[in-house]
């Protein structure tokens, strides 16, 4: 049996999520929209019938509570509950800050 003391406090920071969800690393491209980040992701596979590495890129709206990122950040993002029309994802962390 748990009681309200066993259970750890909210926080106002961004919390670990629950269960899986998917994370990517991008650069923010628009910084633009208040409270929204704009965030391209590039990948890179091999074509199934050539053979030919193929580069693509994705572009997210990710919610960013604190406005803490700029355009050219490295970020991480995660996947969540709809928040809005476009955003599906939320900034988990700076991981590198534009020079």
């Amino acid at each position: 049996m748990t009681t309200a003391t066993d259970k750890p406090a909210a926080t106002a920071s961004v919390q670990e999520p629950r269960g899986i969800h998917k994370r990517v690393i991008g650069v923010v491209t628009s910084d633009k929209m208040q409270k929204t980040r704009t965030v391209s992701v590039t990948e890179q596979y091999r074509h199934e019938k050539y053979g030919k590495y193929v580069k693509r890129t994705l572009k997210f709206h990710v919610h960013d509570e604190k406005n803490e990122s700029k355009a050219g950040d490295k970020v991480m993002i995660i996947e969540t509950r709809p928040l809005s029309a476009t955003k599906r994802w939320r900034l988990m962390k700076v991981l590198e800050r534009a020079v």
